[in-house]
């Protein structure tokens, strides 16, 4: 772990500025900005706004002046979103029967949602874990977290209902459900450590027999660094599911005997869920076949799976939440 972090200078971003130097940011525009205002010997904040004293209530501040020493405020401010992203409309024609790739991943994403709960706190990864959450079935309450400082992710917005300050890990615009809030990135991180997220679904690039993950870099790759899994797969009390196709672009293995790319946790991975089947995972017996996808056989996952496994003795066919039809 790496010890705290103190600054000669923290550039910091906020929405509102009295002119005593007291802060709001808004939304997830939160993420570390207070956390870094705090770490530095002297904190220099560009806001959009600048109020006079006294407009800002002393319960709406985010950052105390004690903290600000310089304001700037922005000329021409504009607000761009890096990664857009839509709801999209409904088709009357699945795209998972003119694609088998999109199929592939819906059969993933279908039965990693039921491992979803009612009342369930749950943190997804970007890509196919967050696709999860389009199958939360009516009725079920789950509430979904993001490390960027949000705790009640909706759905994507419609196109206009989009926010330049409404985003989520993945830097993707989302919206809210009801009864969300906002914090800090460093509060999102003391959820997640404290045990107080129930589910998390990841991809992997690697996951050995014992349940060691490897999800955040290639070596000679550039990568923007590991976000939040080192710490989501780290608390014992947090289910960590794996979402992956079986094998890679070339066919390699990505079930392994041993990790080969650098671990983002060791022994830390509950459950294995591919296109072609469910594994569970005994950190000290190693890895247990439970389902099976229709059509594939155990031979099949023994010649693409990269090391050795249990078959249970009750093994079924793969499970999938199921579409409800239009």
């Amino acid at each position: 772990m790496e010890e705290a972090i103190t600054g000669d200078f923290a550039l910091i971003k906020a929405w509102k500025a009295d002119k005593a130097g007291n802060l709001i940011f808004r939304k997830t525009a939160r993420n570390f900005n207070q956390a870094m205002a705090k770490a530095a010997h002297t904190t220099v904040v560009e806001v959009e706004e600048l109020v006079e004293v006294g407009e800002i209530g002393e319960d709406e501040v985010h950052v105390p002046a004690i903290y600000v020493d310089r304001i700037v405020v922005g000329e021409k401010y504009e607000k761009r979103i890096e990664r857009l992203t839509l709801k999209k409309k409904k088709s009357s024609v699945s795209a998972a029967t003119q694609n088998p790739a999109i199929a592939m991943r819906e059969r993933i994403v279908r039965r990693a949602a039921l491992e979803f709960k009612h009342g369930m706190y749950a943190n997804l990864g970007i890509g196919m874990p967050m696709l999860a959450s389009n199958y939360i079935p009516d009725g079920m309450d789950v509430q979904l977290q993001s490390e960027n400082g949000v705790l009640g992710l909706g759905p994507f917005p419609a196109p206009g209902e989009q926010d330049p300050d409404l985003i989520n890990a993945g830097k993707q615009t989302v919206t809210t459900t009801p009864g969300a809030s906002y914090f800090s990135s460093d509060d999102s991180f003391a959820m997640i450590r404290g045990g107080h997220v129930d589910l998390t679904i990841l991809g992997a690039m690697e996951v050995s027999q014992y349940g060691d993950l490897a999800n955040w870099m290639i070596p000679g790759k550039m990568v923007k660094g590991m976000g939040g899994a080192m710490d989501l797969v780290s608390s014992p009390s947090t289910k960590v599911v794996v979402t992956m196709e079986h094998l890679d672009k070339k066919g390699g293995h990505k079930i392994v005997e041993s990790c080969s790319l650098p671990l983002t946790g060791k022994n830390c991975v509950d459950l294995i869920i591919t296109d072609k089947c469910v594994f569970t995972i005994n950190k000290e017996e190693g890895l247990t076949l439970t389902e099976i996808a229709e059509g594939v056989s155990v031979e099949d996952i023994v010649s693409s799976t990269g090391c050795l496994f249990s078959v249970a003795d009750d093994l079924k066919t793969m499970d999938q939440i199921e579409v409800p039809e239009e």
